[in-house]
């Protein structure tokens, strides 16, 4: 298609703004308000073409063949341009125009250009692998047909053999990226980088049980032999002469080069510029201008406060040891361990989902229309995953899928099934997504947009619903939901303390298993995600500490509804924490 001269459209963007005047009727300025319209507009649809992969995930088709080299110098200036251009745009519009709606596409998309120029401070582009997400692991994610990317007929399949194609010259970009780190000190530590090459060793292996191979297996029926034997043809070559090629040389890197230039330092504030530059990432997950210290602060309180309930439902259940014993019972006893198959699991979660929905309707005046199913996480990635939530299309087309790693059925704990349902499915993410996405009274970066402390946040939240829709009937799935909720709280605690205050890997993992039932296992690789992903675990608990404040605050007005809380917490879709917090005082005043 041919490319927009979005620097000429952005021109006529300013001056129409610059020049418009007061409309009669009203006497405020209509071109002001087109203005923006237009803007977030065209800044939606170039940032798509920056960021192909989203576009696919947004259900935008027009790129799906591509994939910028989005960790080189080039497109970072580019990018540090496009940003700079729209903020310039933003500072001619005369806000005093605007309505609710728009105050709040202005806000958010003046605190997306600022933040996003910020990040070209910090060098993130030298360390562009590791073990939890990343193009290495979502580009498998994508080629295995059932994902975003299409793979509906020919020209599907030839989009993403372009994909491969790019990835070739992304994962040499990455390694000369990841060899200039090491000569100026930006490396990841040691303990992650040991992770990643299981990883790249499975994606590199020529077997038909990688999963690059899978869309193989589901070729268009339209497709007569021929052409069916003409695209396999194509197609597997560019599996062996691009991606697995690729993932080879990134292996051998990692074993050969890399990890003996690792670190051995948990947290960002080793790096050069690290202090500063997890203040920035806390601004960029919490919304907040909250310090590390208060963030610790706010951490301890929680994890003190939750261990004194967490005591009394031990209590309530006549064991006699204290909290650790307890926790190493809820750990290790088989009577928590109920299943055999992976596919008991997805069904016992399948029916919490059936349990509740009567209650949600209680809840929740406003109820998503896209589909929803539960799936296993795929092999290749389910030893470093979480569960989690991935996005359905919101022309419906795709489902939103709950992913569940599930390693070995016969060691799955069942007591925090309820609570983790709830986070990722409904009423956590999926209502949260696909409301946001649904929406078409929302511009595009607003309705495809992701704000961790509200998105997260309300996720948390959604935890605490539990007995409200009739779930933690069993004090034991209660107290997985107090696991849970400590988890978070011990986040604040571990992130902060790694980042900012020096602990060590072990510190954290020590801290997180003395406060929670869970197998150093797990302890190990959730310390390990915040390693790899400084001040994202932040967001989940400041942003759900916010949403309890408002309905707590909130439910204390005359003619008070659950239902209209919930719909205009979810009507105008991600936002950062002080945006939300000024739209509901607007609402419930």
């Amino acid at each position: 298609m041919p490319k927009k001269n979005y620097a000429l459209l952005l021109a006529i963007t300013v001056f129409a703004a610059a020049c418009s005047g007061p409309d009669k009727k009203t006497g405020t300025s209509a071109g002001t308000t087109d203005s923006l319209h237009q803007l977030v507009q065209h800044y939606y649809d170039e940032k798509m073409e920056f960021f192909p992969m989203d576009a696919t995930m947004n259900g935008e088709h027009q790129f799906d063949g591509l994939l910028q080299i989005d960790i080189s110098d080039r497109f970072r200036s580019r990018l540090d341009s496009f940003y700079t251009h729209y903020q310039t745009a933003l500072q001619s519009l005369d806000t005093a125009a605007l309505n609710e709606n728009d105050l709040i596409s202005y806000a958010m998309l003046q605190r997306e250009v600022s933040i996003g120029k910020e990040s070209f401070r910090y060098p993130d582009n030298l360390m562009p692998i590791q073990q939890f997400w990343g193009l290495t692991l979502t580009l498998p994610q994508f080629g295995s047909g059932t994902s975003a990317q299409p793979f509906k007929n020919k020209a599907d399949y030839e989009k993403f053999i372009q994909r491969m194609k790019s990835f070739s010259e992304w994962s040499d970009t990455a390694i000369a990226n990841m060899r200039r780190g090491m000569s100026l000190g930006y490396v990841i530590p040691k303990a992650l980088a040991v992770k990643v090459v299981p990883q790249l060793a499975d994606l590199s292996k020529k077997d038909t049980t990688n999963v690059f191979y899978t869309p193989l297996r589901m070729l268009p029926a339209g497709l007569d032999t021929a052409e069916q034997r003409s695209l396999r043809a194509a197609y597997t070559a560019a599996i062996e002469e691009y991606a697995l090629p690729a993932y080879s040389r990134l292996h051998e890197f990692f074993v050969k080069e890399y990890i003996p230039r690792t670190r051995t330092s948990s947290g960002i504030d080793a790096l050069p510029q690290g202090k500063d530059w997890y203040g920035y990432l806390i601004r960029y997950w919490t919304t907040t201008d909250l310090t590390p210290d208060e963030i610790f602060a706010t951490g301890e309180r929680e994890v003190a406060r939750i261990r004194r309930e967490m005591d009394s439902v031990k209590n309530s259940t006549g064991f006699t040891g204290d909290l650790p014993a307890f926790f190493n019972f809820i750990r290790t006893d088989k009577q928590f361990k109920i299943f055999t198959t992976p596919s008991q699991i997805l069904d016992t979660f399948r029916g919490i989902e059936e349990k509740i929905m009567p209650s949600v309707k209680e809840l929740y005046g406003h109820l998503p229309k896209t589909k929803f199913e539960v799936r296993q996480t795929e092999a290749f990635r389910a030893a470093s995953a979480s569960a989690e939530y991935m996005p359905g299309a919101a022309d419906g087309s795709r489902p939103g899928v709950f992913y569940v790693p599930i390693l070995d059925a016969k060691t799955f704990n069942y007591t925090g099934m309820e609570c983790l349902f709830l986070h990722e499915a409904i009423p956590g993410h999926h209502f949260q997504t696909s409301i946001q996405q649904e929406n078409d009274s929302l511009p595009k970066f607003r309705r495809f947009t992701w704000i961790g402390s509200y998105g997260e946040g309300y996720a948390l939240y959604c935890e605490g619903l539990g007995k409200e829709l009739g779930l933690y009937t069993n004090p034991y799935s209660y107290f997985g939901h107090l696991s849970d909720e400590i988890h978070r709280a011990i986040r604040l605690v571990v992130d902060v303390g790694m980042h900012a205050k020096g602990w060590t890997r072990e510190q954290a993992i020590k801290y997180m298993m003395d406060n929670e039932p869970l197998s150093e296992q797990d302890a190990v690789a959730e310390i390990e995600r915040y390693m790899a992903i400084p001040g994202q675990a932040l967001s989940y608990k400041i942003g759900e500490l916010k949403i309890r404040e408002l309905r707590s605050k909130y439910s204390q007005s005359t003619g008070f509804s659950i239902k209209d809380f919930h719909d205009e917490l979810l009507k105008d879709g991600c936002v950062p924490l002080n945006v939300l917090e000024e739209k509901m005082a607007r609402r419930f005043k």
